[in-house]
């Protein structure tokens, strides 16, 4: 007796199918797992025990052989439990075999026979779609697999199937039980951000943070302790317009991979991470022993929050510097080498030395200037190049915080940011209709997810222009060239700090309402540029 259903395996983003076959034969009693599988996999025969016992099934008394299809894929996961289950239910004649076939089946059985939630379910409901496959999962997952783009459903054969247990799947399956199609939802916003009309003073770094959010500019703020650097970043995500319908998919994607998607509804609300400053470079950018999502790409499309940024290992700073260009991280290991998207946002926070007080003529540092050359030092010159708005944040005056609260709020700023992104996105769109939009080739990744590799690299606000893009949209007038020639001779600009101040200017002058980007755009764009430590201290 054999049966075969088709599950999954994943290799970062990429979605790899895997054949589970079952064969029931006589001979030695033995239920042997073969196919490269990991202690989670292999655990999966205890489960399936459990569960036919809770059924009142018992497995035939001969042996079991389950081979993990191909066999040199590394199969990780709990996510085997129901294909396996499945397999051995179709050789043992309890479900046809044609029930099953033409699906993609994952999920995990818990001891009672019910159906757990899984990670993954997202990418590999897109990839069944893509491959012309149903899914078979959990009931808790169903709503996540509905957002894989399936058609309406056949009366005979759904495209998903979400059980609650594996007695319900088994029922519905033999014609006995009718599973109701699962649907997509959004999740509800109802989450209250902290308003900007709480911070009494700087008033310049709020105008930068709008800056910020209206071309998505990575944003460093130095100030002593106390200053509102973090408050003015934990209001970032109220003034960011939300995201697009495939921006969220491709988020969730991600964080369904990491187990994080909650009840598999989309949310169009941004990603705010904010790791502690001990995170490791594993934390940061991906990786471990499962080469799993880290950081950076948990917040895909959203924000990182980078607070005491000095504080962080140096390794994992350099390590943000690719996917900063790029928009996505490459984790290489001796047993993976994954790819996950990674268009964030940085926004970073510091004091401008160890103590905190350098500059400040009431309490001055002991040890300056050195104090703060020793510790701005530990940002690389190449890390702060890539950052395009750098800020000093004062320390805000007992006479400001006397004040009343400041009259404009996050949904005053929120409004004018949402104006600015769309017309970037109409910008930019009539630019893709034209073809002139640069895309990653298709052969930087082998999976089923190649288009969507180019998907990440799709520039959707100013600070993802780069190129002939950047050269059309971005040109200044006769004036602004001449001041941006004279800077960038006179600071040493690189050609990374020349573009990135021309990203800026553009978002500056999108805020104006203005087509052209004028010489006040490029002078107060090139005031947000930071010069290197020593060339501060010296000045």
């Amino acid at each position: 007796m054999q049966a075969k259903v088709r599950s999954v395996a994943f290799q970062g983003i990429d979605v790899l199918p895997v054949d589970v076959q079952v064969l029931v034969a006589p001979g030695q009693l033995a239920f042997v797992m073969v196919g490269l599988a990991d202690k989670a996999v292999g655990e999966s025969r205890e489960r399936v025990r459990a569960t036919f016992r809770a059924l009142g099934l018992s497995l035939p008394p001969q042996r079991i052989t389950v081979n993990l299809s191909p066999a040199d894929l590394a199969k990780e996961g709990s996510h085997y439990d129901l294909p396996i289950a499945l397999g051995l239910l179709a050789a043992m004649g309890v479900v046809p075999r044609d029930s099953i076939a033409g699906y993609v089946a994952l999920g995990e059985l818990a001891l009672d026979g019910s159906l757990s939630r899984v990670p993954g379910v997202l990418p590999a409901a897109i990839a069944a779609r893509a491959a012309g496959r149903g899914v078979i999962c959990p009931a808790v997952c169903g709503g996540e697999a509905a957002w894989g783009g399936f058609e309406a459903a056949d009366t005979d054969r759904p495209p998903i199937i979400a059980a609650p247990s594996l007695l319900a799947l088994i029922n519905h399956l033999r014609g006995q039980q009718k599973l109701s199609l699962p649907e997509a939802l959004i999740a509800e916003d109802r989450a209250s951000y902290p308003d900007l009309a709480e911070i009494k003073g700087q008033e310049s770094a709020k105008r930068v943070l709008e800056v910020a959010a209206a071309g998505g500019h990575n944003l460093l703020m130095i100030g002593p302790p106390g200053s509102g650097k973090s408050m003015l970043a934990a209001r970032l995500p109220g003034i960011l317009p939300p995201l697009a319908a495939e921006e969220a998919l491709e988020a969730s994607m991600v964080r369904s991979l990491a187990g994080d998607l909650g009840e598999g509804k989309l949310s169009r609300r941004r990603t705010f991470r904010d790791p502690h400053h001990s995170a490791t470079l594993q934390a940061l950018v991906g990786g471990g022993p499962r080469a799993r999502p880290g950081e950076v790409s948990l917040a895909h499309h959203g924000v990182l929050f980078l607070d005491e940024l000095p504080e962080f290992n140096r390794a994992s700073l350099e390590a943000l510097r690719q996917p900063l260009e790029s928009g996505r991280v490459t984790v290489a290991r001796a047993n993976a080498h994954v790819t996950y998207p990674a268009r964030f946002q940085l926004v970073a926070a510091m004091n401008p030395c160890r103590c905190g007080h350098l500059m400040e003529p009431s309490r001055a540092c002991g040890r300056a200037p050195r104090c703060g050359l020793d510790y701005q030092g530990k940002i690389s010159g190449p890390l702060l190049d890539r950052i395009d708005l750098c800020i000093d944040v004062p320390p805000v005056a007992a006479a400001d915080l006397a004040l009343p609260p400041p009259a404009e709020t996050s949904a005053d700023v929120a409004a004018r940011v949402a104006a600015a992104r769309a017309v970037q996105r109409e910008r930019l769109e009539e630019f893709d209709r034209k073809g002139k939009l640069l895309a990653v080739e298709a052969d930087e990744t082998a999976g089923l997810f190649a288009d969507r590799v180019r998907n990440w690299s799709k520039p959707r606000c100013n600070a993802d222009t780069d190129g002939a893009v950047l050269a059309a949209i971005a040109e200044p007038d006769a004036e602004g060239r001449a001041l941006l020639l004279r800077a960038a001779e006179r600071l040493g600009l690189s050609a990374r700090a020349w573009h990135r101040t021309l990203r800026v200017a553009r978002t500056l002058a999108d805020l104006d309402g203005s087509d052209a980007v004028r010489r006040l755009h490029i002078a107060e764009a090139l005031s947000y540029r930071r010069p290197q430590p020593r060339q501060a201290m010296a000045a």
